[in-house]
């Protein structure tokens, strides 16, 4: 089991249910391909660097999870074919990162 971090962008015009509907799916994805999550964070309505698909917003999402090496290339097969997202990055985290994220979301959990 290795350990991911995916950060997905979603299209702006959706409104919330679409939304919550959209991020459900890829949870149930990973966790139906044996994937378990650390961690979900919705970094909410942001402005873009650059336009993508004419939109200078997208709602940001973030995944930590760990999940079978097998499993990321049908998860990123599913994120090319869903209209609603407009960006994707899945990147597999060292034991570095692993320590960076769980400070991270330690600090966020002191401020909340």
């Amino acid at each position: 089991m290795n350990h991911y971090e995916t950060v997905f962008i979603l299209n702006p015009v959706l409104s919330d249910t679409q939304i919550e509907e959209t991020v459900k799916k890829f949870e149930n994805f990973l966790i139906e391909r044996g994937a378990k999550m650390v961690s979900k964070e919705n970094w909410g309505l942001k402005k873009l660097a650059y336009p993508i698909q004419h939109k200078k917003s997208g709602f940001y999402h973030l995944f930590e999870f760990t999940a079978p090496g097998e499993a990321i290339n049908p998860y990123e097969v599913e994120f090319r074919r869903d209209e609603r997202i407009m960006r994707y990055l899945t990147v597999k985290l060292d034991k570095h990162a692993i320590s960076w994220a769980e400070r991270r979301r330690a600090k966020l959990k002191t401020k909340a």
